[in-house]
Parts: C-alpha cells; structure tokens; sequence
C-alpha cells in the first residue's frame, strides 16, 4: 500500500478542510489537486528524489503525498544547519529536486543541485501536468537524517508499507469527530512532523499548523482553531505550562495534549494534569526507524497513575506506556537472552511499521526481524515500558554500570531543581565520575551538598554525584533531546558552570 492511497482516501470528502497554515487554507480536495500537480513538477524536473529545506506548514504534506505521487523518495532537513551541514546531507541524496523556502534560499543555491522555491513549487503545481504514479509498497517513502550529535548522521528509510501499516494500525479511517482539529508545531523534518501529517488526514482531522513555535501564539491557536488536540515535545510543555501559570487561559475544545521526543520530568506532567485537569495526555514513545510511536501512556493511564495510591500503579507515570498494536517488544540482557519483568536490558522491537534500514549501510535487522533500539529499559508484570536511557550514555564508575535516568529521576523531585542532567566524566581513578548538571528552580540557589544528600538517601552511596554544577537552561535539540556530549565537553573545558 501507497502512502498515496491515504490522500485517495481522504479525499472521498473533497470539501472538508484539510489544513490550516498561517494564511492559506486548503479542503482535502484542494490538498489532492495540488499534489497530483507537484508530482507533475517534480516528475518533469527529472530528479531522482526530492529534498526541502524549511519549516513546514502547508507545503510540507504537500510535498510528502507529491512525491509520493511521483514515486520519488522524500527527505525534509534540518533548516537549523549549517549551509556546509546542509550541503553534506543534500550531497548523500540521489539527484535530488531541492524545495526551499523564500528564507534558505542562499544557504540552497550555491548547493549545486536542481532546486525551487516553495512559494514558486506551489504555484507551478497548480498548472502542471498531473501525474498519479503508485509506489510499490517496498520502494521508500521517506528517508529522515539522524541528528548525529554523536556521530556521522545516518539516513533511515522508511518504505510505504512501513508508513501505512503504522497509520492503519494505530488510526481509525475518518474516525475524527466533524469539528476535530490538531495544532501541529513539531519540526517537519522529524518523524513526528511527518507521522502527524500522515495519520491526522487519515483520521480526517484539520491540522493547524504552528510553523515557529511560541507558547503564546500556540494557546491563541488552540483557543481561535477551536483545536482539540496536540502535540508537544518536552520543551514546548514546559513553556505552555509556564505561560498558563502566569495567565490562565481556558482551552475549551482541547481534548487531547500528547508529549514525547524525549523524556519529561515527572514534576513537568504532574503539574500539567493539576493544570489542565479536563484534557487527557498522552506520552508518545517512539523511534525514526520505527516509523513514530511504538508505545502509549494513554489518558486513563495518566489518570490512575496520578490518583492511585498503589506504588505500582503511581510509578507509571514514568513510563511510556503499552506497544501499539502490531509491535512486539523485548527487553535482552548483554548474552542476547530475553529478560524477565522488571529486570532492565536493551530494548528491540519488531513489526510491518519497523525499518531498521539505512542509506549506504543497509537494514541492522537480526535474523528474525527484529530492531535493536539502543534504549536501556524493563517492562513491568502488566507490560508498562520504562525507558532509562541510551545504553551509549551509561556511566561506568570504579566498574559499576549507572543510568543517568536513576539520579536524574531523584534530583528532579527535590523542590529547588528545575531541570538536570546527569552524565559521566572520563576520571583517572574511578575511570568516569558522576556529574549533575543542574538549573535551579525559580528563585532558588540549590547548595550541592544539599542535592548529594538528598541522593544518598534515595539511591546507593555509589550513585552519589561527584560534582554538581549549575547552568542557567540545558542544551538540547529542537525535540527536546539533551546534548550530553556537548555538555561532557564543557566540563572538559570548564565552560558548563554557570
């Protein structure tokens, strides 16, 4: 199946309004014309795949289902590179048609390869000669870079049927209620931004985009869309809890508010759901090769988990939930054997919406069609995934093996801490040493002795930290993602004190 036939679909209610960004508004008739056009331009631009470098909104599933169209593999960038950045990823791409908004144009042109404003691509495809070419459910759809923080990007491909299995395995075709709208605000070159454009036309619900995000341009849409769902990574929630703390604002059609991208301090969601007590969240657990989310915390989770006076029950409210249908999962211990609950090892997974392949490597899948995720995590008796960490980041001091996650889970509840990260310093002792990097709480000066003790008492002596330094905010990606390497080599360089 053709990521194609979901805009087929849609479009059997050509008048319902498909998309809202900034100006423009556009039915799921309209949508369908115009991509039927732009697999038109792209086709006679005789490129082999198409690229776009800006900040979504409109021309994004425009450019998606065009491509589709065109049977042309699509790859949104990040707009946030650098133009040498850029120019590395565009290079990888095989005689790609570069769309760009009017913005990045310089950082495009000197590229060297066939490229077209996205105002300009608009404009042409309401003209062009439509084309309607449907994939072969193996060719690929998308391909999405890896932000490579640590290492080379890498180019994941996602096939069409990997794309559609996970829309028709976890959406309903036109299950959205008449008046449903989403606010979209992700970043387009992520698999959430791609996942949502997917899905929500799928379900039949009007997206909204929010091209550059704003905590309060975000509550004005939701309140003059009338949107009634969302989707947030950590960061974004912070702001919008923040701003709705200093102005209360009703939000009466929001139903629905999912987070994830990347861990969210529990502090963070209690106070969302004291804060917004009507809406009903959803954490979103999810990998690029996986297609999006692969494992949900759903409303009625975050309810029992946030009123229960079980601790098994309350200690959900950390984890990601239960797998979606069509995945498997498994927790392996470092010998490859599957562990028992509670017991915490490499997380894989397995299903249709599974990739696991990459440009120029080929897919990593084991013999059984099973992907290794990298994630340290345990699932509890009742099949709840807690997420602990990348194995990459485990800190190994004197011999013992520590997770990040373990303290930060700690420090992150003592009332004077905002926010911290814990990662592990090369030592010549210990072989790496224990490091908090902290942001204070609002008018608070934490001492850090108090924050050790408060530790100690929680957590063996051994997961003490050794040093804790402060910071005014963490570095992060745009999903919310924190850069521990770059904060390891600021406290190489003494830089990461505040």
């Amino acid at each position: 199946m053709s990521i194609s036939l979901l805009l087929e679909m849609a479009a059997t209610s050509p008048d319902r309004e498909a998309l809202v960004s900034n100006r423009t508004r556009l039915t799921v008739g309209e949508l369908s014309a115009l991509a039927d056009g732009g697999a038109g331009v792209i086709a006679a631009s005789g490129a082999g795949s198409v690229a776009y470098v800006g900040t979504g909104g409109a021309v994004l599933p425009l450019l998606i289902f065009s491509s589709a169209r065109a049977n042309r593999a699509f790859t949104p960038l990040n707009y946030r590179l650098s133009s040498e950045g850029l120019r590395e990823l565009i290079d990888r791409l095989p005689e790609p048609l570069v769309v760009f908004d009017d913005e990045y144009g310089g950082m495009v042109g000197d590229a060297g390869v066939k490229s077209i404003d996205a105002d300009a691509f608009v404009e042409m495809a309401r003209t062009a000669e439509p084309v309607a070419e449907f994939a072969d459910p193996d060719d690929v759809a998308i391909v999405l870079f890896t932000s490579g923080t640590t290492s080379r990007p890498k180019a994941v491909e996602l096939t069409h049927h990997n794309l559609t299995s996970y829309v028709t395995g976890t959406v309903d075709f036109a299950s959205a209620q008449p008046n449903d709208a989403v606010l979209i605000c992700v970043p387009p070159y992520h698999i959430a931004g791609v996942s949502a454009a997917l899905s929500n036309l799928y379900a039949g619900r009007k997206m909204v985009y929010l091209r550059q995000f704003d905590a309060n341009e975000w509550i004005r849409l939701v309140r003059d869309e009338a949107v009634t769902s969302a989707t947030v990574v950590p960061t974004m929630l912070d702001r919008i809890v923040s701003t709705l703390e200093q102005r209360p604002t009703p939000l009466p059609t929001l139903r629905t508010l999912a987070y994830g991208g990347s861990k969210v301090a529990l502090p963070l969601v209690r106070k969302a759901l004291e804060l917004l007590p009507d809406v009903g969240f959803v954490n979103a657990y999810g990998l690029t090769e996986t297609s999006s989310t692969i494992a949900v915390l759903t409303p009625e989770d975050h309810r029992a988990a946030h009123t229960s006076t079980d601790e098994t029950v309350r200690r959900r409210l950390g984890s990601v939930g239960q797998q979606v249908p069509g995945i498997e999962i498994q927790i392996r211990g470092d010998d490859g054997a599957v562990l028992g609950p509670g017991e915490s090892g490499e997380l894989f997974v397995r299903g249709d919406q599974v990739s696991g392949k990459y440009a120029e490597i080929g897919s990593v899948l084991d013999d059984d069609g099973w992907f290794a995720t990298k994630d340290v995590a345990a699932l509890d008796p009742d099949g709840y995934l807690f997420i602990s960490g990348r194995s990459d980041d485990t800190i190994i001091r004197g011999g013992e093996n520590i997770a990040p996650a373990e303290v930060e889970d700690v420090l992150v509840e003592h009332p004077s801490v905002r926010d911290v990260a814990v990662v592990g310093v090369e030592d010549a002792e210990w072989g790496q040493i224990i490091v908090a990097v902290v942001v204070p709480a609002p008018g608070s000066e934490p001492d850090p002795e108090g924050l050790r003790a408060h530790v100690r008492k929680a957590l063996r002596g051994s997961r003490t930290p050794d040093r804790v330094v402060f910071r005014d905010e963490l570095p992060t990606t745009p999903t919310g993602k924190v850069l521990r390497r770059q904060l390891i080599e600021e406290l190489k360089s003494g830089q990461a004190t505040r």
